[in-house]
């Protein structure tokens, strides 16, 4: 077996190795399709039956032969035919090491080899792989690709004569390539089949693969018809080879002009084109709900969590997400049909789940009774999220003013003719009404709406019996819920935290249940939410009968629930909670992954929005003072050397009494002109920091200066390789000759370059700082139209026109496209796909928004521009750390963050490949990664580094494939025979295994526990355990914290783990830390934006102290600009966003146009600087008296937060103190204490 220790590496998957058992035969046919196995077994009976000397066939499905080791043992088989053929869906991206083994082992023997393709379009790869004549691999081909018993019978011949058997054979023979079906029917004609509709409903197609009538394994089809029936629908089922084949899209497109669909449902895989532009299906303009005949054993499936294996995962969701589908269910799973004596294959056959196929039906009809009513009859519900669980926080999503955006959906509704009754006037009025109910803060409040005890039971009983015994486990009777009021003349009821304005419910949604009994359920990463959380669902439901729910900003917390990770069960709370409602939920564009969450877990369609307008940091207070006296220290130096001294003293004074030498890494002791150079460097970095101007509010595009700022900020970075998608700056940098680039240079150094007229100013001009300034300055100016570009500057020209013709149009666009795309949504119309990412990172084609975006083809993660950066960012981070340390990093211990890597194609796991020494090996075609090589020591020029990953919840789910080929690469590097200062990795796997040896533990165990290196979440359950201890204030010290985050990180992944509960060995690896990296790929937001950040990074910190007994470095690495990467400490990039965003007044006054969210937005910042300083040590005094000077004793901006959310005030107030108590924070001022008593009462 070919494995791991030579430089070519194979991805394992911890797949058991079977052995197929099967004895020679002339011929060999393997094929990804177990319709090609049935249909060619049927055949070899045929023909054994009228010719008993036929040559004798095996079939193997490919499907089987997963594991390397399977390969191998199936080699035994091949290595004895006379011909041999594959069918590879997919090409031999799919199955790389079968690929390899097949090639080679027909070369040895000497066997005529044929690679043939799985669909209808011919592989290069393949047929330059293969041994035949051209001819004869097309012909080959050919008789599968038409498929039908007739030409099954005819490869068989054909096959036969390949090896000197005479036999007649036909040329393949095309058959009907797309046509109608109906159960027990052959090849029903339309009106046969309108003949046998029973009822009036809308008209659902099923179209799935012409293979399945062709193998007669329909049952999940005829399934699906029955349900629908059931339901008064009609369904109008469609078997077809392929949405690209001209004969199937023909058909499709007569069939939907004269019977046109209310919903469709896909069974097809893979996507069909870009964005769905060739979609035949997305021009019937209604949902298409993605249907997926699972290629895994339900048994599998029902005690697994992962839900599907990657190659379903990748083929039958992530592809589809890309044409718009809506994922629903997978509704049939691979049974046996027993072995067949004469080919000696496995015969599997589709069997449909009952309750699943029930589920998709019932979805199938909701979306087509939303599409058949008038908006006047349509009943919506508007639902915000709240965390932390507080009255300051309700409505919580990332960049949006979520009350305003409220408001704005709901006036377009009325003016799209829903009915709107009593409706609050702006957002303070729909805040001000939540509060006056019950809310999570307060469950107390009185209810407008209410759910009677009588119907919740009802509801609750109908609810699955392990979901009742789950939810009755934890919390008990529903009586005890805290929103549940008991009633005089009834049985009680359940208060909603929200009220109805005409047929639009806004209800705040319910905590989670962790704010219910903190003590006892923080260390729970799997809590299933209380019977107040279901009562919600359940009146949506039941009594105000919501045709369709929409969750209002990034993000909520249904799709996080405990359950499997896609392909939901009955039990999986998620469904529980939701049912099988329509499901719309505008979310900021730069965040795919927790937004492909709710796809996959909520059945969501995303409305995709724009990020909040963006700007320059610029300088203020003291800020700008320092700024100042630097330039006239250098330019003291330059004419009045006596003053050169007394300068220096004051600016580093003023410095460290601001704890600003923390913040710009200025050493005890360090000598002036170094300290000035590193505080000028801060200072310039500062000013051109990229922070937000405001919030979004949904369905409005910025205007005026805050637009010109957005186009400025898409417009810095390159786009790609064509003159228009030159960076702005760089291409003003070429044109202007100034003879150097300042955007790749320290921006302290002094300027060289040219001076030009067009950059001249009254500031002085002395650094490379002030030529990016400058170069700023005049960018805005030309997008703002206020200078024009001069007729020389070529390159500048391009690029403006480029802003003028695509960019501003498409930003422009983006407000009304995000209001049309949730209309056509609630109108059960199609919404049109988009691709997702960070704008300000080069991805302009993410606009404009208002879109169902879609992420990445997983099997192409990481893609090659991630493994240069992730290699460029390896070899900056451990210079920097042997720079500060003296020495490179041993152990390093990595979050890797699912979002992130679906917005960048795989930047942190590319990096983490780059610091073990090994990278990814690409498909040449497809881009698709098939393995590994690990890379000699020699060209490292440094040890390798022995890297843990902790991965989110969200990355195991979405990148399985991922979790396999570090862990594959890991213990690839750990069997190396290098030397212990060499190969640290192997040092520490060797001694571990020999410890857990010692210890009683089997080598073969104990050699898979040494090897994890990656960790994560229990399977189903999502976080890392932090946010409740800290929202809650539950915590007596970090000890306490460092057990929570252990208890939820402390189960291990690959080797064919999926979350094995190995808390010891994740010990082991943090207890050896050397450094702890977290990577932030965009400056859309930052880390005091987010309780991730504190929760993985301050986390990992934390835990690696307490473990090592020492304080480990801890970087937070910039991969903004993907061409020059910056690693900096976490102490580094806390004071930069103090300073740069969060104390600076630009951002607070562009938070205070939004009222009570921008509050919100304050508070929020102020929570994660204490997360941070509770948990990793890197936040100083200075940071806080800078916030606290800022919010609290600026009269404005305290009295800002007083007027418009007075709970966010106290609850800011109140953390201030906190930080007091706990010896987090000696304030510099004497009063702070008094004054923050005062306001921490709302």
């Amino acid at each position: 077996m070919h494995l791991l220790a030579t430089t070519p590496g194979t991805i394992a998957d911890g797949s058991t190795a079977i052995d197929l058992a099967q004895t020679p035969g002339d011929i060999v046919l393997l094929s990804s399709a177990d319709t090609d196995i049935a249909l060619l077994a049927a055949a070899q009976q045929r023909r054994r039956t009228q010719d008993p000397a036929a040559p004798r066939l095996r079939l193997a499905p490919i499907l089987r032969l997963g594991h390397n080791f399977s390969v191998d043992l199936y080699m035994e088989t091949v290595a004895q035919a006379r011909l041999v053929l594959a069918r590879l869906l997919g090409g031999s991206a799919y199955w790389p090491y079968g690929v390899e083994r097949l090639v080679e082992t027909c070369r040895a023997q000497g066997i005529p080899l044929a690679l043939l393709p799985g669909d209808d379009k011919p592989d290069p790869e393949l047929a330059q792989l293969s041994a035949l004549e051209p001819q004869q691999g097309r012909r080959l081909w050919r008789y599968l690709a038409e498929g039908g018993p007739a030409n099954a019978d005819n490869l068989l011949r054909y096959a036969g004569s390949l090896i000197g058997y005479k036999d007649q054979w036909a040329e393949p023979a095309p058959l009907l390539r797309a046509g109608l079906h109906w159960p027990s029917r052959l090849l029903p004609s339309l009106d046969e089949i309108t003949a046998l509709w029973q009822e009036n409903g809308g008209i659902i197609p099923v179209v799935f693969y012409r293979a399945l009538v062709q193998s007669g394994n329909t049952a999940p089809v005829d399934a699906l018809v029955q349900a629908l029936s059931a339901r008064r629908l009609r369904p109008l089922p469609i078997f077809l080879q392929s949405l690209k084949d001209g004969e199937s899209t023909a058909l499709i497109a007569d069939l939907f002009s004269a019977r046109p669909p209310a919903v469709i449902l896909n069974a097809t895989g893979f996507s069909v084109g870009a964005a769905g532009v060739d979609d035949p299906l997305a021009k019937a303009d209604c949902p298409i709900v993605q249907v997926v005949f699972a290629g895994s054993d339900e048994e599998s499936w029902r005690s697994g969590t992962r839900g599907l294996g990657p190659r379903d995962l990748a083929m039958n969701v992530a592809l589809p997400e890309i044409d718009g589908r809506i994922l629903s269910r997978a509704v049939s799973f691979k049974a046996p049909l027993g072995r067949d004596p004469e080919t000696e294959a496995g015969l599997v056959g589709y069997k449909p789940v009952a309750d699943r196929v029930a589920f998709v039906a019932d979805l199938a009809r909701n979306w087509a009774r939303l599409r058949s009513r008038s908006p006047a009859e349509r009943r919506v519900a508007l639902i915000l999220a709240n965390y932390p669980n507080r009255d300051g926080r309700i409505g919580n999503g990332v960049g949006l003013d979520t009350p305003a955006s409220a408001i704005a959906i709901l006036r377009r509704l009325a003016e799209a003719g829903y009915r709107i009754a009593d409706a609050p006037r702006d957002a303070e009025e729909l805040i001000h009404r939540l509060l006056q109910g019950p809310t999570n803060g307060n469950p107390g409040g009185p209810a407008e709406e209410s759910l009677s005890f009588a119907d919740y039971s009802g509801f609750f009983a109908s609810l699955p019996a392990a979901v009742q015994r789950a939810v009755g486990d934890r919390w008990g009777a529903a009586e005890r819920d805290p929103f549940f009021r008991p009633g005089r003349l009834d049985c009680g009821r359940f208060a909603l935290p929200g009220f109805r304005a005409g047929n639009v419910a806004v209800l705040i949604q319910p905590a989670r249940g962790y704010n219910i009994d903190p003590k006892s359920t923080y260390h729970d990463p799997a809590l299933v939410p209380p019977h107040s959380y279901f009562a919600v669902y359940a009146w949506l439901a039941d009594e105000f009968r919501a045709d369709a729910v929409v969750h209002l900003g990034k993000h909520g917390t249904l799709e996080w629930l405990p359950g499997k990770a896609l392909a939901l069960s009955a039990e999986c709370f998620p469904e529980a909670v939701l049912a099988p409602l329509p499901h719309l939920y505008p979310f900021i564009v730069n965040d795919p992954g927790e937004g492909t969450q709710a796809k996959r877990r909520a059945q969501a369609v995303i409305i995709d929005h724009l990020t909040p307008p963006l700007t320059r940091a610029g300088s203020y207070g003291l800020l700008a003072e320092l700024e100042r006296l630097i330039d006239e220290y250098y330019e003291a130096a330059l004419s009045d050397t006596r003053r050169v001294g007394v300068l220096a003293s004051a600016i580093l004074e003023q410095a460290r009494a601001a704890g600003l030498d923390g913040d710009c890494g200025i050493a005890a002791g360090e000598g002036p002109t170094a300290a000035l150079r590193k505080l000028d460097g801060f200072l310039c970095e500062l000013k051109e920091l990229q922070i937000r101007d405001g919030l979004h509010v949904f369905g409005r595009s910025p205007e005026g200066a805050r637009l010109h700022s957005l186009l400025v900020a898409f417009a810095r970075p390159a786009r790609g390789t064509g003159p228009q998608d030159a960076s702005l700056l760089r291409a003003l940098t070429a044109d202007l000759g100034l003879g150097q680039d300042p955007l790749d240079q320290d921006p302290a150094a002094p300027w060289t370059g040219a001076r030009p007229p067009a950059l001249a100013g009254s500031d002085p001009w002395r650094s490379c700082g002030d030529t990016v300034e400058r170069l700023e300055t005049l960018a805005l100016r030309l997008v703002a139209g206020e200078a024009a570009p001069d007729r020389s500057w070529g390159r500048t020209r391009t690029v403006v026109d480029w802003i003028e013709r695509q960019l501003r149009p498409a930003v422009a666009e983006s407000g009304a496209g995000e209001i049309a795309g949730l209309l056509a949504g609630l109108g059960g119309r199609f919404v049109r796909p988009g691709p997702s990412g960070a704008p300000s990172r080069g991805r302009p084609e993410v606009l404009p928004t208002g879109r169902n975006f879609y992420s990445v083809d997983t099997r192409a993660v990481p893609t090659q521009a991630a493994w240069q950066l992730g290699w460029k960012s390896a070899a900056l981070l451990v210079e920097r750390h042997a720079q500060e340390y003296g020495d490179y990093p041993a152990r390093v211990a990595l979050s890797a963050w699912g979002t992130a890597n679906m917005r960048t194609g795989g930047d942190d796991v590319a990096q983490a490949m780059a610091l073990i020494g090994a990278r990814p090996v690409w498909e040449r075609s497809s881009g698709r990664v098939t393995g590994f090589e690990i890379l000699p020591a020699s060209v490292l020029d440094r040890p390798r580094i022995d890297v843990t990953l902790r991965v989110s919840g969200f990355f195991r789910d979405a990148f399985p494939g991922l979790i396999d080929l570090f862990d594959s690469a890991a213990r690839a590097v750990a069997a190396l025979d290098e030397p212990r200062s060499v190969n640290p990795l192997a040092e520490r796997v060797g001694e571990d295994r020999r410890t857990l040896e010692s210890q009683g533990v089997p080598p073969q165990e104990a050699d898979r526990r040494a090897g994890y290196r990656v960790f994560g979440s229990k399977p189903g359950a999502y976080g890392a355990g932090l946010q409740t201890m800290i929202d809650e204030r539950i915590w007596q010290d970090e000890n306490d914290l460092a057990e929570a985050y252990l208890g939820w990180s402390g189960y291990a992944y690959g080797a064919g783990s999926e979350g094995r509960a190995d808390r010891p060995m994740l010990e082991a690896r943090l207890a050896a830390t050397d450094a702890v990296l977290h990577n932030q790929d965009n400056r859309e937001h930052d880390l005091l934006d987010s309780d991730d950040y504190y929760q993985f990074e301050g986390g990992l910190a934390l835990v690696v102290r307490r473990l090592s007994g020492r304080m480990p470095a801890v970087w937070h690495n910039d991969h903004s600009r993907p061409e020059m990467p910056r690693i900096r400490s976490l102490r580094e990039e806390l004071g930069r966003v103090v300073r740069g965003r969060a104390a600076n007044p630009r951002w607070i006054a562009g938070v205070m146009h939004h009222g009570y969210k921008g509050a919100a937005e304050i508070a929020a910042t102020v929570d994660y600087l204490f997360a941070f300083a509770a948990t990793s040590r890197a936040v100083d005094d200075a940071h806080f008296d800078a916030l606290y000077d800022a919010y609290i004793a600026d009269d404005t901006v305290r009295g800002f937060m007083g007027e418009h959310n007075p709970a966010a005030l106290a609850e800011t107030s109140r953390r201030f103190l906190e930080a007091i108590d706990r010896g987090l924070w000696r304030p510099r001022r004497n009063s702070a204490r008094e004054d923050l008593a005062k306001w921490s009462r709302p």
